[in-house]
């Protein structure tokens, strides 16, 4: 036996190795797949701690044994066709096996003597290889298996067959993903067994041999007849894919008529010549001429070009496309009206006002324009992060996102929107001993409080017109501080009973993202500079036992977990930190908003995090994508990114204290989160659970938005003719603030309402005309509870024009007194401005406000700069000649003065005390004489003579103040 193994690798050519290096070998091996199967194994009990500590064990159970079943069924059925097509090929293999083996001259001898040893081991081994591969690939698809299993209808069928929406989103995926397995089990089968015989002998390429043997070509026969019965329930199924076809985009979504008068009917006749053709294939099982079952799939592939291709292509260049705006008509009012219905833009949740653009009534005389004034928002999140870190930073490992957020509070019975954040821990700022492990993962642990800032007021106004606006402490926020310090003084304005902050959006950035604590003698985690705290929440999992130590030190590779001190019976490890991650593993058929926000619920700091349900094949709706960096710069979607159905259905709060997750439904009318529920009983809690305070603080979600928006841009119009032609399509306009050209974001804005003292919050953003710059509808979505999700569309004339964004933006900057005072602040300051927002006021007017923030170019090396709000742009159609006026001062109260007269600017002084307080008012700090309004950039005659004589004064000091500091920095002063 030996020395026919030896003959049998010097065929093959591979060299026998010495039998130490073998075991070394086999050794090596050995130690690969332990080490694989016990950081798997490792990461599956992690698993079953952390979702057991945070009460979502039974989801984690249910995902996992999905994918098991997934995993096993499709690889059982990939792998067993698989095996039992070399089985087969291999028990009726030819007599010309053993005597081709004795004549040793065959170039797959060799082979054939391998199998011949170990026919059943080859087999497995193969088959089993494939099932493993494929089974891994199939388990992903675990929400399609849910889906199926519990989806329920939508009650509304589709207009073309007449099935329920469930049946495209909930069934015809899973369908279509047997099929495509079908299709994978019988090629890899047809492959497989088409290897196995040539090996075995039953298929001969050589001398007077060639041809195939009998059992070959039954096999091979019923697996290519099997492949077209598979091809033929194909395209049966693709009738139904047809509603969702691509072919008409991007003038409208859906089957148009060429698909439902060419491409169905075609798919019909494909299917009836596939039966036929897997009926004559498999004669090839008693007929021994191959020429018929060849001709029969040749037919079936002319037939697929012909009846599939070319006839679809002459119906739709011939008929419809001279045509196409009459006989695409009923198809694109199936488009439309699914489209509205699938993004929840429908007449039920949209409504759509005239709006003249021009104000017919002033301010003053307007209810809800003085609340509405007197809440505009000045602050922007996008900027002051630095800000708010600078001035609210208190230590180096303290900082906030490089994004802030805007949200709303009742003080002293006034609704008023802050610029909020929560001072998180930076991990990664750590510096020197700070960052050895004892101090990064034991004793920096958390955060400290929650900072807020009113959204439309600053300290005090900037009045230093000489460039060097950073020389006065001016133009920042008023901060509201909820932190240890303010808890202890009982000075909060909005309390908080626990300030700690253990999970957030930035200690969620460190790597790795996992802190100890609790356990041992004495309270070790810094509190203050004078106090240590020890945590006593109830999230986190046990680590004091001796397994959990190994299991964490092998998962971080990190020796300290078992041997460190500091680590006692009572210790927890907290880890995944991120308020969205935490989300998406506790729902992980969520997706969930790129922007959480923190609020101050019942005394306790908590993140809310929105999340969407969302599908693909909805039918004759558009394609979208909930990733706003896609929607904004417009790049192409791909698959696993594209939706046609979304809600926002869930919002999720995670405390920042302890880690808890809460999924509550606020949406009872979404059939995709009925099945999810179904899926996953018990795991989302019911409206009624919702507090009022909670409620109070739920925002319309941006991502969600970004979405509607787009839709709306071109599903705004009704009249399918229209439609086609594009002419009243609307486009989200460009940031006129940033150089990058994306989509200008919208923001969240305070409005007066009708007959109410109350603002309501709002998500807001103005469109323009398709492809231009004016402005044609103004877009809010409401936040309040009472009427939570409700859109309004002001919609403005198409014979009129009013500026918009990027115009007005235009416009603001290239008056002659901006641009005048910009020119001195840019030689010492950096120029950034803030979100440019639009305002309906004046009963059919539009007010643009743009704050403007300045930060002191740094000369020294460690100089330290931020911004502040310098001065405030705004710009109004005025009714009369149509012109445009430009505001632009210190103060919005000044800049309003300016536009309206003094009347409409003391609207915006709002009530709440005297500059300094918390709610003090920034406008006006000192008496003003305004300047008449006049139209702007217009200028009489002389005043540009002075104000540039002005300024050459101003610029001139500025300079010699200039040279002035030079000299003393060179001289070490």
């Amino acid at each position: 036996m030996g020395a026919w193994d030896v003959s049998e690798r010097e065929v093959i050519g591979i060299p026998r190795l010495p039998k130490s290096v073998r075991w070394v070998l086999v050794a090596f091996l050995i130690v690969v797949v332990a080490t694989i199967v016990l950081r798997f194994a490792v990461g599956v009990y992690i698993d079953w701690l952390w979702f057991g500590e945070v009460g979502f064990r039974q989801v984690w159970l249910t995902v996992l044994a999905s994918r098991l079943l997934l995993f096993v069924g499709f690889g059982l059925l990939v792998g067993g066709i698989v095996f039992g097509a070399m089985w087969l090929a291999y028990r009726h293999r030819p007599p010309l096996f053993a005597a081709s083996r004795a004549a040793g001259q065959d170039p797959v001898q060799p082979l054939r003597t391998a199998i011949a040893r170990r026919p059943l081991l080859t087999g497995l081994a193969v088959a089993g290889a494939i099932g493993v591969i494929c089974g891994l690939v199939a388990q992903a698809s675990w929400s399609t298996l849910q889906l199926f299993l519990r989806g329920g209808s939508f009650g509304l069928t589709d207009p073309q067959f007449g099935h329920d929406v469930g049946f495209y989103v909930f069934d015809l995926p899973f369908y279509r993903m047997v099929v495509n397995w079908l299709f994978v089990a019988l090629v890899l089968a047809f492959l497989a067994s088409l290897a196995a015989h040539y090996v075995l002998g039953g298929i001969r390429f050589s001398g007077r041999e060639t041809g195939l043997t009998s059992a070959a070509r039954v096999q091979l026969a019923i697996l290519v007849g099997s492949f077209i019965l598979v091809k033929a329930l194909a395209y049966w199924l693709d009738r139904y894919s047809l509603l969702s076809s691509r072919s008409k985009e991007p003038t409208f979504a859906g089957a148009g008529y060429t698909d439902i008068n060419a491409v169905l009917p075609s798919r019909l006749i494909l299917f009836a010549i596939a039966v036929l053709c897997a009926g004559v294939v498999f004669t090839a099982v008693v007929v021994r001429d191959l020429r018929i079952p060849a001709m029969a799939v040749a037919l079936l592939v002319f037939s697929s070009v012909l009846v599939g291709g070319l006839w679809p292509f002459a119906i739709e260049q011939l008929s419809v496309r001279p045509n196409a705006a009459d006989m695409e008509r009923p198809y694109i009012e199936r488009n439309i009206a699914a489209t509205r219905d699938a993004y929840a833009v429908g007449p039920d949740r949209v409504e759509y006002r005239d709006y003249p653009g021009v104000g017919t009534e002033p301010p003053p005389e307007v209810p809800a324009d003085v609340v509405t004034i007197a809440n505009t928002r000045l602050l922007d999140p996008n900027i002051l992060s630095r800000t708010f870190t600078q001035q609210q930073q208190l230590k180096n490992f303290y900082s906030f996102p490089p994004t802030l957020d805007i949200d709303r509070y009742e003080i002293d019975g006034q609704r008023r929107d802050f610029v909020v954040a929560v001072r998180e821990l930076t991990p990664d700022a750590l510096s020197d001993n700070q960052r050895h492990w004892v101090n990064r993962h034991t004793v920096y642990t958390h955060g400290n409080g929650f900072v807020a800032a009113p959204a439309n007021r600053v300290n005090a106004a900037v009045r230093d017109t000489g460039g060097d606006t950073a020389s006065s402490n001016s133009g920042y926020p008023i901060y509201a501080v909820s932190d240890i310090a303010t808890q202890a003084s009982g000075q909060q304005m909005i309390p908080v009973d626990q300030p700690r902050i253990y999970y957030g959006e930035v200690i969620a950035e460190a790597d790795p993202d996992y802190a100890i604590v609790g356990g041992g003698d004495q309270p070790r985690e810094y509190d203050t500079d004078t106090s240590k705290y020890t945590y006593s929440g109830a999230g986190g999992v046990p680590i004091g036992s001796w397994p959990n130590r190994l299991a964490f030190a092998l998962n971080y590779f990190e020796r300290n977990i078992v041997f460190s001190r500091a680590i006692g019976p009572d210790s927890k490890i907290l880890f995944h930190r991120d308020p969205r991650e935490r989300v998406e593993l506790v729902a992980p058929w969520l997706t969930t908003d790129d922007n959480p926000y923190p609020a101050v619920v019942d005394g306790r700091i908590v993140w809310i995090v929105d999340a969407y349900t969302s599908i693909d094949g909805y039918p004759y709706a558009k394609r979208s994508t909930l990733d706003l960096r896609a929607i904004d710069e417009q790049e192409t979607l791909t698959p696993p990114n594209e939706i046609s159905y979304v809600r926002n259905s869930i919002k999720a709060t995670v405390d920042a204290y302890d880690g808890t997750v809460k999924l509550f439904q606020i949406d009872d009318n979404d059939p995709v989160l009925e099945a999810w529920m179904k899926v996953f009983p018990g795991s989302v809690e019911p409206p009624e659970s919702i507090s009022d305070e909670l409620r109070s603080h739920f925002r319309y979600p941006e991502g969600l938005f970004a979405v509607q928006r787009e839709i709306l841009a071109k599903y705004h119009v009704e009249e399918p003719r229209e439609f086609f032609t594009t002419n009243a399509f609307w486009s989200v306009p460009s940031d006129p603030t940033d150089e990058t050209n994306i989509h200008q974001p919208p923001f969240y804005v305070l409005l007066g309402e009708p007959g109410s003292t109350q603002p309501s919050f709002r998500l807001s953003g103005a469109m323009v005309g398709f492809n231009r710059e004016f402005l044609s509808a103004y877009i809010s979505a409401n936040s309040d509870p009472e009427n939570y999700g409700e859109i309004t569309i002001l919609q403005l004339p198409t014979d009129t024009l009013t500026q918009g964004p990027q115009q007005i933006q235009n416009s603001m900057i290239s008056d002659t007194r901006v641009a005048s005072e910009r020119t001195l602040l840019e030689r010492s300051n950096r120029i950034q401005y803030g979100n440019l927002l639009t305002l309906p006021i004046a009963e059919g007017g539009v007010l643009y406000v743009e704050p403007l923030f300045t930060e002191r170019i740094q000369t020294t090396p460690n100089g330290s700069t931020f911004p502040q709000l310098a001065r405030v742009l705004v710009s109004y159609r005025e009714p009369g000649t149509g012109g445009v006026r430009v505001g632009y001062a210190p103060t919005l109260a000044e800049a309003l003065t300016q536009v309206f007269g003094p009347a409409t600017g003391n609207l915006a002084t709002p009530p709440g005390g005297g500059p300094g307080t918390p709610l003090a008012s920034p406008e006006i700090t000192e008496p003003v004489a305004p300047p008449a309004a006049s139209p702007s950039p217009a200028v009489e005659p002389g005043t540009l003579e002075q104000l540039n004589s002005g300024l050459n004064a101003i610029q001139a000091e500025l300079e010699r103040l200039q040279r002035a500091i030079d000299e003393l920095e060179q001289s070490g002063g």
